[in-house]
């Protein structure tokens, strides 16, 4: 300990001029906005001051770098990976090897203090953000349930710390438009209103050579209206309403498979995206979070009371093929309230407490229907059917509808509570959190079906397959989650921390799996009468881990060389796996691993070796392996975990060169690159996205009342996976963006 204290503190034997230029340098960095960190009502005033391996990232940094969606985010932030899949629905985050593709999240989001529950609304523009503080680690007992991985919290802008009006247009390639537009007023000084819409859309990148037009294209809009009050009693009342409406293209999935040819004809070769069904994505939208805080003498009360809703259809050419297979399309509803008390004492003398109950009830709907067409039923049920020499099975039937109707409502509850003792330099803190949640599945799976049987080659009898299913599935959960950590202070940002946390992931249903079992149903019903699904598959255990981590925040020369660092080893049980069945089957379910673990390390740096320039660098090191895993055809011990990179990197360099002139204020260029990989797609590790680098530069011309920036990013056009798949036995891939080039004009009127 005495000898990492002497070399902290040797690093502030650097000449005066270097620290110099750090006082005069913009708090609003990568590492450290602590001046704008008084919102968050769990976390302390300053975030480097507490045991948590966090990055935080100012309006300032946000906007020079085009951050303009959470997946943005990704490789900025150390092991945090957040693919730009080819829909907004498909929100998926990994994050220290653990992660998957559908279902419950392990990162939670918040904005502005306000829980969104439903990953599926992850995926939005960000429109005015103040700040983001990503935390990584487990949250679990201050945030409750999927927040195993970390929690990432939004800021919008304050219309009590800013005013005026602000107006950005930018358009780039794919022929995308982005315009923004916000109007921050206060009156008096304890009363303000915001108010910001925003609109975005894009040709797309991909074509669909079954179409001849591009597939992802997009529109999305939205609009925020944000309220604050302050009164003189100490009471706080914020309030933001939010709403947005996507509509959005289909899917840019390239086969690579073997080239597929049908009576003679080339239907698909290795690399084309070419499927000839309607595809898409929609979403509405809407959400109302009120926040009341009161600071009394000794302690603060806080009330987050919140309200959810969302409207989403997604339409698949699931076959993914220039062939009539068949067509998904999955239209949900849902609704969701929370509540949350949070009572904490105040951040002074030795002992500090922190207590909450929270609460939440959401009801979804969703509708199901899998619309089998003809190739899908030559391919799939008559030749499976017409296997033996015996049985031949024939219809004339066009079309066969797989309908799957699903009720899932749930609530839960959590009491939480966090205290903090400082012994000197030590302090200690403990944590525990209990939390519960019931969750229940109605459903309902109709399926008719009429075919002939000729035995032996006898006459045809004509014959009817029906199945209506219908039944609930129930399932309670209820988890301690305790917290332990150990924090050593050098000074106010220079410290070492050890932490030990439980995470835990909620336990859910396969509802895209329903579809194949129904199929299978049928076979069943026609080759015997007898069902022999098995019932374990219709619903997956939750996943649970433990987090051991050594980690710190040091800061050299007055703020010169400062970062962040932390190891880490996770030992995880259950862990939720996306995987696809084999054979001819067209989900995806989820399932449980037994066993596995993650071990390695982060490292976030900036220097500012003078006023007007700023360095940053971020990487992550990720060796996450199953300890045990047999799914009971493959034993997959010691495979690196799929989707999880093992590798992220961040490099960039900011220059800012002042001009003198009353026009132009000064000249910003900006250069980096953000790296990826490798990344195993399956679990038997065969198929990877080796490590790939994505080079960026921009080029800002500002002034105090505007700002015109040339940018691009994928500058070297580097080709890149972001995702792979299975259908019918059928592998795909998503290709990552490619180069983009633009221009955006920002305007500040005050």
């Amino acid at each position: 300990m005495r000898l990492l204290s002497t070399v902290l503190l040797l690093c502030t034997a650097l000449p005066p001029t270097a620290r110099a230029a750090a006082r005069h340098t913009d708090a609003d960095t990568t590492i450290l906005v602590d001046r704008v960190q008084v919102t968050a009502i769990k976390q302390g005033t300053v975030l480097r001051s507490q045991p948590v391996a966090a990055t935080i990232l100012g309006s300032r940094v946000l906007e020079s770098s085009h951050v303009g969606a959470v997946k943005h985010l990704s490789q900025r932030v150390p092991n945090l990976h957040i693919p730009d899949y080819g829909s907004r629905m498909t929100s998926s985050v990994y994050v220290r090897g653990l992660g998957a593709r559908i279902d419950q999240p392990v990162m939670g989001m918040n904005v502005d203090n306000v829980p969104v529950m439903n990953k599926d609304c992850y995926d939005t523009e960000l429109s005015d953000v103040e700040r983001i503080e990503i935390l990584r680690g487990p949250q679990s007992t201050l945030y409750g349930r999927n927040t195993m991985g970390g929690v990432i919290n939004i800021y919008t802008r304050s219309p009590l710390a800013y005013q005026g009006t602000r107006l950005s247009a930018e358009y780039g390639s794919g022929n995308t438009w982005r315009l923004r537009a916000s109007t921050y007023h206060k009156f008096g000084d304890s009363f303000g209103i915001a108010l910001a819409g925003f609109y975005t859309r894009s040709d797309g990148f991909f074509p669909n050579l079954a179409t001849g037009r591009n597939c992802d294209g997009e529109q999305m809009g939205g609009g925020r209206f944000k309220l604050q009050w302050r009164g003189k009693n100490g009471l706080r009342i914020d309030n933001t309403l939010a709403f947005s409406l996507l509509d959005q293209g289909g899917y840019p999935y390239a086969y690579i498979g073997p080239e597929i040819v049908r009576d003679g004809q080339t239907v698909i070769r290795p690399g084309e995206i070419r499927y000839n069904d309607p595809a898409g994505y929609r979403r509405t939208t809407l959400s109302d979070g009120l926040t009341l805080r009161f600071d009394a003498g000794r302690c603060s009360l806080s009330s987050i009371t919140a309200y959810h809703y969302s409207d989403d259809a997604m339409t698949l050419d699931q076959d993914f093929l220039p062939l009539s297979y068949f067509t998904l399309r999955q239209a949900r509803t849902e609704h969701t309230f929370s509540q949350e008390l949070v009572v904490r004492s105040r951040d002074e003398g030795r002992y500090r407490w922190l207590a909450g109950l929270f609460g939440f009830y959401r009801r979804s709907a969703m509708d199901a229907p899998v619309l089998f067409k003809r190739d899908g039923i030559e391919e799939l049920i008559l030749r499976n059917a017409n296997s033996g020499p015996v049985f031949r099975y024939d219809t004339d039937a066009e079309e066969l509808l797989l309908s799957s109707d699903f009720r899932n409502p749930a609530f839960g509850a959590a009491l939480y509570h966090e205290s903090s003792f400082r012994l000197g330099r030590w302090t200690l803190t403990a944590g525990i959190r209990a939390d519960f949640e019931h969750t229940r599945l109605h459903y309902r799976s109709r399926a008719k079906f009429d075919y002939s049987l000729s035995i032996s080659g006898g006459p045809a009898g004509q014959h009817t397959a029906a199945i209506d299913d219908r039944s609930t599935l129930k399932r309670s959960y209820l988890q301690l989650l305790p917290k332990a950590t150990v924090l050593y202070s050098f000074d106010e940002v220079r410290n070492l921390y050890f932490s030990i946390a439980k995470g835990y992931k909620a336990g859910g249903f396969n509802t895209q799996l329903f579809s194949d079992i129904l199929q299978e149903k049928l076979k069943a019903q026609m080759a015997s009468g007898v069902d022999d699904t098995d019932p374990g598959l219709m619903s997956y255990r939750p996943e649970k881990s433990w987090n051991f981590e050594l980690g710190g925040h040091f800061s050299c020369a007055q703020g010169i060389l400062r970062g962040d660092f932390s190891l880490f080893w996770i030992l995880c049980r259950d862990q939720q796996l996306t995987v696809f069945p084999a054979g001819s089957s067209t989900g995806r379910m989820m399932t449980n691993a037994g066993r596995s673990r993650s071990l390695g390390g982060e490292l976030s740096l900036q220097i500012l070796p003078h006023r007007n320039v700023v360095l940053d660098a971020a990487y992550g090191y990720t060796d996450a392996r199953f300890v045990r895993y047999d799914n009971g055809h493959s034993d997959f011990s010691g495979n690196r975990i799929p989707y999880a990179p093992g590798h992220t990197l961040s490099l960039g360099a900011e220059w800012s060169i002042p001009t003198g002139a009353g026009w132009l204020h000064e000249v910003v260029l900006h250069a980096g690159v953000r790296g990826t990989g490798p990344i195993c797609w399956d679990e038997a590790n065969t198929l990877r996205q080796d490590f790939y680098l994505l080079p960026d530069a921009s080029v800002s011309l500002r002034h105090s009342r505007y700002a015109l920036d040339f940018w691009g990013r994928n500058l070297t056009d580097t080709r890149h996976d972001v995702f792979w798949f299975k259908s019918m036995g059928n592998e795909f891939v998503q290709r990552g963006r490619p180069r983009t080039l633009g221009v955006t004009l920002s305007i500040r009127i005050n």
